[in-house]
């Protein structure tokens, strides 16, 4: 006969508190996604044109904006800049994405095919199926070309992904989601912007807040529950996974498609203050949250910091 023990009986907790229990948080998140899902090929209308005079993104959240270099711009050189950003931010998505659903789908592998946990997941990697889908319609309907990742960074990610932890899944994958996600939110109602990128934005975050709940929770479970040696290398894996994300967030291939010279572009973004701003920013409710629950510790935090994402 099992015994039960008092550890068994004991909520697990963290720094933020008892945990919740996976299949009851799993089962929420199915509710939700039952009545707040959506298809992008019948909610956005693809056929209607652009609006003239209207931006692919908000300026405040272009990579130059409040440079020099951004003030001898005219306005339609800014315009444009604005929509090879908003194709290499889709570009980046997709590349993201692709390999979140190879993560989603290691952690299931071995887990029960019938639990709601399980259940989530694959929903979740039908999402981004669809998220991937979406943005790639909306690179090629933007008349721009799409921006891939370099590709040291593109085989780096195929090691990240092979070696990664549970836990370093899911703190990457908040990584990838939680920054443009708070960009994402600033574009969907600004109506300077034009309708079908808001409508894509606005699918995004939406079904993105459900994904981010799912990896909070278990990242939290993780760190609690996981080896000491997994979760040391989770620190070191989750801080070189913020380096490379910081440096591929905008290809710098969109200057030179705009008429601009790319060193000195580059040159003035890493310079502007107003952009560390928005990158911390974007970044703050995540490495609060990261902080909280100890994966901001020892070499990690240096990453973090030299990444710019972390003050």
């Amino acid at each position: 006969m099992t015994t039960v023990t008092e550890r068994d009986l004991t909520p697990i907790r963290d720094a933020l508190g008892p945990l919740r229990d996976r299949e009851q948080v799993a089962a929420r998140l199915l509710e939700s996604s039952a009545r707040h899902s959506f298809d992008p090929d019948r909610e956005l209308d693809w056929d209607a044109p652009f609006e003239e005079g209207k931006w692919f993104w908000p300026p405040e959240l272009v990579s130059l904006y409040d440079t020099p270099l951004w003030r001898r711009m005219s306005e339609e050189q800014r315009m444009e800049l604005a929509r090879h950003e908003a194709a290499s931010l889709a570009s980046l998505g997709i590349w993201f994405e692709v390999i979140l659903m190879q993560l989603l789908v290691r952690h299931i592998y071995d887990k029960p095919v019938t639990s709601d946990h399980v259940r989530y997941a694959l929903t979740e990697i039908a999402d981004e199926c669809r998220h991937s889908m979406m943005f790639a319609r909306m690179i090629r309907k933007g008349g721009t070309p799409a921006y891939p990742v370099p590709r040291l960074y593109h085989n780096l990610a195929r090691v990240l992904k092979t070696v990664s932890t549970t836990p370093g899944s899911f703190a990457a994958t908040l990584l990838g989601e939680e920054i443009l996600d708070w960009m994402q939110r600033l574009a969907f109602p600004d109506e300077r912007v034009q309708t079908l990128i808001r409508g894509v934005t606005r699918i995004h975050v939406v079904e993105e807040a459900r994904h981010v709940r799912y990896a909070r929770e278990e990242l939290r479970r993780q760190m609690v529950t996981a080896p000491r040696w997994e979760r040391e290398l989770t620190r070191l894996s989750c801080g070189e996974a913020a380096r490379v994300f910081s440096v591929c967030f905008v290809n710098p291939e969109v200057y030179g498609s705009v008429g601009l010279d790319r060193r000195e572009a580059v040159a003035q973004v890493k310079a502007s203050g107003h952009r560390r701003e928005v990158m911390r920013s974007g970044a703050g409710r995540l490495t609060d949250f990261l902080d909280d629950i100890g994966v901001l510790r020892g070499p990690g935090r240096r990453l973090w910091r030299s990444s710019g994402l972390l003050a």
